[in-house]
């Protein structure tokens, strides 16, 4: 199984009733197994904090339940997270955060761990897939034996790399009736002074019980050299040094205190080995005890590897099996993407353009080169705003965000721009799914995560409910429309919203046959500035490579001189 398989898996085995996450990879497959499991609640939530709400609110209601995202996700559930690490649980409650180490699919990296850590809840990191079905399965055990949320941190290698797991049967636990409590529940001022002392000596007593807990184990070897690391690190450091000691840490918040002193005391040269922050490094450097090397060894950046350990350690390594000299193969729109024809028409009007988290991130990469900043889910729209308001300028910047980041986090942020008086242009590109992180349903879509028929919010209808006058809706790939309806929002007096509405190409069967460039081609090279991977040039002429072609028409409508042919969808 995959790490994420294993993890569903032993969340399923573990009797877990209810799921709400929004998908964010490296984490997004667990919620999708989840939902093909019979007697689980799955769920698409709009946003991470509406997930961890749901979860925290199930576990109240006396089920198990669980909420999964990526590391940034985290930030957008810090507020409940932090304040159910006070309240506890009925039910156990269980957040799965994956990191993204180096940065594969995210716009920074995060070492979860800290929010364990300052919010007060245990911390558990696998290092395969066995281990993500047994983590969580003991997660659940843990967080109704101790009153608590428990956080599970994985990250990309862990939940995409396969293993070999063991099945086992589901248990059903029976719903715990729930018990109206106001001092558990409530967190007024006056509970949460009293919360807070009893999550303090909660972890206090996990902080003395995880020295006997079995995430955490000793592999003693040879003596000379000890190692403490955890999680996927474990992993290479087994593959770069199998004669080295190692203390094994499963759980990573709170640390094993008295296993930590005991190993330090058996071995010669004691290093910590871990992916991202030197998070036990500074604790076991304040606990009084020496390390021969850590962080000064390594880097906080990016993903480790075996080879990575073997040279910090002297020793050689294998010839590597990458191809130093590879053409490189950047990350492309897609073949009939009904994004691209609407950064087509902004880089030609040369509009200063507020971007936001999704596919169409790669719109600023040439040739369109059309997006001017990208900051995080929804920023598109409350950073379009700000560059107005600082600049007085609605005329020339627009804000773009997709469909479901529209959803998560850009709902707010319209309010604000119709609140405060802003005369902007926003554009929602609605394709009709979650498109970057693998095709889920989202609330404009129309099914839910269980791929059941489901409620489809009109986008329209919500814009003009909050106030807005002007919301257009318009094919992307019509050129000629995109183009003046940018024109005519942008140029108005007052807050107005365009919807381009093309479903994205990947979940519509493609039957059209591809398009083909005349002879009789003026060689304009206008056809190569929309970014197409169907188009390139041979010869010193644009051709169309009739396996990538989909059909979409966007180079036709481009094409000045009407000698690209072929038979065109409508949406």
């Amino acid at each position: 199984m995959l790490g994420n398989e294993a993890f569903a898996r032993g969340a399923y085995e573990a009797g877990v009733k209810v799921v709400s996450s929004y998908p964010g990879t490296p984490s997004t497959e667990v919620t999708e197994v989840l939902a093909g499991y019979d007697g689980v609640h799955t769920e698409w939530a709009p946003n991470e904090k509406c997930g961890v709400e749901v979860a925290i609110g199930a576990s109240v209601g006396g089920v198990r339940s669980l909420s999964t995202m990526k590391h940034v996700g985290l930030n957008v559930a810090a507020d409940p997270f932090f304040t159910a690490a006070y309240t506890g649980v009925t039910g156990g409650a269980v957040i799965l955060v994956a990191d993204d180490n180096g940065c594969h699919s995210s716009q920074n990296e995060q070492d979860s761990r800290y929010y364990g850590k300052s919010a007060g809840v245990p911390v558990l990191e696998p290092s395969d897939a066995a281990e993500c079905k047994d983590y969580i399965k003991k997660a659940y055990d843990l967080s109704e034996e101790y009153d608590t949320i428990v956080l599970i941190r994985s990250n990309t290698r862990v939940s995409h790399s396969r293993g070999v797991v063991t099945l086992g049967e589901r248990v059903e636990k029976e719903r715990i009736p729930y018990v109206k409590d106001i001092q558990k529940h409530v967190a007024m001022p006056a509970m949460a002074r009293k919360l807070h002392v009893a999550q303090e000596n909660r972890m206090n007593k996990i902080a003395e019980d995880c020295n006997e807990m079995d995430f955490n184990r000793v592999e003693m070897n040879d003596t000379s050299i000890g190692i403490i690391t955890s999680g996927i690190c474990y992993q290479y450091v087994k593959e770069a040094l199998p004669d080295a000691s190692i203390l094994k840490m499963g759980m990573t918040n709170p640390i094993p205190k008295k296993l930590i002193e005991d190993f330090a005391g058996k071995v010669e040269k004691l290093y910590v080995i871990e992916e991202g922050d030197p998070f036990f490094e500074e604790q076991i450097r304040a606990m009084g005890i020496s390390l021969a090397g850590g962080k000064d060894l390594f880097t906080i950046q990016g993903e480790y590897s075996a080879n990575m350990i073997r040279e910090a350690f002297g020793l050689p390594v294998p010839p590597s099996a990458i191809i130093e000299d590879a053409p490189g193969r950047p990350p492309l729109l897609c073949a009939g993407c009904p994004h691209r024809g609407l950064f087509h028409v902004l880089s030609k009007l040369k509009k200063t353009v507020m971007g936001d988290i999704g596919c169409y991130t790669l719109a600023a990469l040439p040739p369109t080169s059309a997006i001017d900043s990208c900051l995080c889910m929804g920023a598109s729209i409350t950073m379009a705003h700000g560059f107005e308001k600082a600049t007085g300028d609605s005329k020339d910047v627009v804000a773009v965000l997709g469909d479901s980041t529209f959803f998560h986090s850009g709902i707010t942020g319209l309010v604000n721009m119709y609140y405060n008086g802003s005369k902007g242009t926003v554009i929602i590109l609605d394709n009709r799914i979650t498109g970057m992180t693998g095709h889920q349903h989202n609330p404009a879509s129309g099914k839910n995560a269980m791929g059941q028929e489901a409620p489809a919010i009109d986008i329209k209808t919500l814009c003009e409910a909050i106030g807005i006058k002007h919301v257009v809706e318009v094919d992307p790939l019509d050129i000629k429309a995109v183009e003046k309806a940018v024109k005519e929002e942008t140029g108005r007096d007052e807050l107005s919203v365009i919807i381009t509405k093309r479903p994205c190409v990947l979940i519509v069967k493609q039957t059209e046959p591809p398009y083909t460039i005349g002879q009789d081609c003026k060689n304009c090279k206008q056809c190569m500035k929309i970014g197409c991977p169907a188009i390139e040039e041979k010869d010193g002429k644009p051709v169309i490579v009739p396996d990538r072609c989909v059909g979409c028409g966007l180079c036709a409508n481009v094409c000045a001189f009407d000698v690209i042919k072929g038979c065109r969808k409508e949406a």
